[in-house]
């Protein structure tokens, strides 16, 4: 067991230095390549937390997020949107790990959507991590806020920016300290028609190297959509997925394949009322 733990602490390590960046602490959305900050009509609770404005019914959702097919490095997520008269409110969870490492996010959201011109979120996550110094085990935590705003400046056209953990907080222990991602986000959300959407982001993580992701959305049928596109900061990343949309139920798969990595998936299934 001892054996297995320091191959799967030092693959995490790898794989974040091979990304140039800390490790991230909250789940990816269901837009291809993770391009979501400037999404308006499929609100992901850690990204852009003013789309939770356009919501207009409660709905629920869940996502499975797996990287490199090592059952250990997964997300498991679950979120709530609930929509009201002045604020709509959102209710998320995320785990990451495995018994002997873990990390959790739980984040409470309010959003209002101005007229329909643009829409400002602020989200309160709070953040723990399992840490092992010697016999003594616990759980240390901290308070992150991250803020965003959506605006349609065209007919076609919708920009989003958002902030997480924009203050750089960080949690401190007795022998060590973990750096929490304090991230900046902007991206685009053109549509070609109602059918075709290109999304567009740039994300800047205050001590990592800029990351770029551009993809297609193609709704073939009204049951079926396409996607297809890629993100890179050191490499560059193939990303393809599907959407089904079944009445009230929508079901996202997207995967990734990293040159040196492997494969990463996710799944989400979401449920309108």
């Amino acid at each position: 067991m001892k054996k297995f733990c320091f191959v799967l602490l030092s693959a995490i390590c790898f794989i974040y230095n091979i990304n140039a960046q800390i490790a991230p602490v909250a789940p990816s959305a269901s837009s291809i390549a993770d391009a979501s900050v400037a999404v308006e009509n499929n609100w992901s609770a850690f990204r852009n937390t003013a789309s939770l404005a356009y919501i207009d019914h409660l709905e629920l959702s869940m996502q499975y997020e797996n990287h490199s097919i090592i059952r250990e490095m997964s997300w498991k997520s679950a979120q709530a949107g609930l929509n009201a008269k002045y604020l709509n409110i959102g209710l998320s969870f995320s785990y990451f790990g495995y018994s002997l490492y873990n990390e959790m996010i739980a984040g409470v959201g309010f959003a209002r959507n101005f007229s329909d011109k643009f829409s400002m979120g602020l989200q309160f996550n709070y953040y723990t991590a399992y840490f092992s110094a010697g016999e003594e085990s616990r759980y240390r935590g901290a308070l992150l806020p991250q803020a965003g705003i959506s605006s349609r400046i065209l007919p076609r056209l919708s920009i989003g920016f958002q902030a997480f953990n924009p203050f750089q907080t960080n949690i401190k222990t007795e022998n060590t300290q973990k750096r929490i991602p304090s991230v900046y986000s902007f991206g685009t959300n053109y549509e070609f028609s109602k059918n075709l959407v290109w999304l567009t982001q740039v994300d800047k993580e205050v001590s990592s190297d800029f990351r770029f992701a551009t993809g297609f959305e193609y709704t073939m049928l009204r049951q079926l959509t396409v996607k297809l596109g890629a993100y890179g900061s050191d490499y560059l990343v193939p990303c393809i997925g599907f959407g089904l949309h079944l009445d009230k139920f929508h079901f996202n798969l997207n995967g990734e394949l990293h040159p040196l990595l492997g494969l990463n998936i996710l799944a989400n299934l979401k449920y309108r009322f």
